[in-house]
């Protein structure tokens, strides 16, 4: 059976990423992302699931750790985030005083803890909170986590979908260490990858032209500096197309001229919901 690792504590909406993406698989939690990507890199045929950004609140700050570990992606996927209000068995709304959850998730249902006023506490995660308050057992505590927190942890969802925000979207991506990448046919792919130019003016500028004259559209390209260091960036790019189409081949040689270091991350399918983002 094979493994997925990930970051968090059974119930975690990247539990259910894992789940959505393959059942059958032995899913198992890490404390961090870092024990994450060090459990991938000691184990070539495992695989992790990571949170790479919010629809609503942006990165979730694992950069860092993509570009250390430069592990391949073989797939991304978007789930629904739907945010409940999870308390003790039999609690009411009107019981409920304080708030656990993960800060990502007290933001994401702001509006909704304002006009109950309740006092927020940060935890680590999500399905975190709902475990530590199924052990309080105090009815004023509530927690905010998926439904799949409140079946394994034994609480009730007092109130469902609290988010500011409905159509809430986290973009997983499955990552290991295996190179693996799908043939080229008639489908919708992303090839991500990292980049670091040599150090001269207007680099960037000059390093992007290959796209645009070869018709090659980038979704996404962030900047990241360097560890210790505010002068030397790298760069992380996402653009529509697979690495043999001909048009991104040649964008990407033109690319390389300008790069002290460049690293194709992976190449997979988009995933379908990208088209209603």
């Amino acid at each position: 059976m094979s493994k997925i690792y990930f970051q968090g504590t059974f119930g975690a909406y990247s539990h259910l990423a894992a789940l959505s993406i393959d059942p059958k698989a032995e899913i198992l939690p890490c404390k961090t992302f870092d024990d994450c990507f060090n459990k991938a890199s000691e184990e070539p045929d495992s695989r992790i699931i990571i949170p790479e950004s919010n629809r609503i609140t942006g990165n979730i700050g694992i950069e860092y750790l993509i570009f250390k570990h430069r592990l391949n992606i073989y797939k991304e996927h978007f789930q629904k985030i739907e945010h409940n209000l999870l308390g003790q068995p039999g609690a009411k709304l009107k019981d409920i005083k304080e708030v656990y959850s993960h800060a990502q998730g007290l933001s994401q249902c702001s509006k909704f803890i304002k006009e109950n006023n309740l006092a927020e506490h940060i935890r680590a995660d999500t399905a975190g909170s709902a475990e530590m308050i199924s052990r309080t057992k105090d009815v004023k505590q509530s927690a905010i986590a998926s439904s799949l927190s409140a079946e394994i942890y034994g609480l009730e969802i007092i109130k469902t979908n609290i988010e500011n925000e409905s159509g809430n979207l986290t973009r997983f991506l499955l990552m290991g260490k295996n190179i693996s990448q799908p043939e080229f046919k008639d489908k919708t792919y992303i090839t991500s990858f990292l980049f670091k130019l040599r150090g001269k003016p207007a680099a960037l500028y000059q390093s992007l032209g290959g796209f645009a004259i070869n018709g090659v559209n980038l979704t996404k390209l962030q900047s990241y500096p360097e560890k210790n260091s505010f002068d030397s960036y790298f760069f992380l790019c996402d653009l529509d197309g697979h690495i043999e189409d001909p048009k991104v081949q040649k964008s990407l040689e033109e690319l390389g001229l300008h790069c002290e270091d460049f690293h194709v991350l992976g190449v997979f399918e988009a995933d379908n919901l990208r088209q209603k983002k």
